[in-house]
């Protein structure tokens, strides 16, 4: 019985050291592009990234509210980490001018046209 237990075993260890465990860990792996570019709104921007392995690289752009696109360079991987890169193109318009109105006040910078004062005794205006 002992050397049927014994062969048994050593069958086993056999079998054991025959069978390799193998990881089937996937390696992943990817692109894609994105962008609009939407002439009604002025919505205007695209993005793409590549990933191969723990390797990470993209980038994506914008346009502004002020005429300027801001460009975002990034990566990531295990030695560095995400790393960005913001950059701005172009020069930043603004209006000359704020809240101007011809030929009257501004109220408050609100509406258009005059105000009236029930204060100032132009009360009469409105109930006759």
């Amino acid at each position: 019985m002992m050397k049927i237990t014994i062969a048994a075993l050593a069958l086993l260890v056999v079998a054991v050291a025959a069978y390799e465990h193998k990881d089937y860990h996937s390696h992943p792996r990817y692109k894609y592009e994105y962008g609009v570019k939407d002439p009604h709104t002025g919505d205007h921007k695209s993005q793409w990234e590549h990933r191969d392995g723990d390797v990470v690289k993209g980038a994506y752009t914008l346009h502004e509210a002020d005429g300027t696109e801001r460009v975002v360079e990034y990566s990531s991987d295990k030695h560095n980490g995400f790393q960005a890169h913001v950059k701005r193109v172009g020069h930043a318009h603004h209006p000359e001018v704020y809240g101007h109105h011809e030929g009257g006040h501004s109220y408050g910078g609100h509406g258009h046209g005059h105000a009236s004062s029930y204060a100032n005794g132009n009360l009469h205006q409105y109930y006759h």
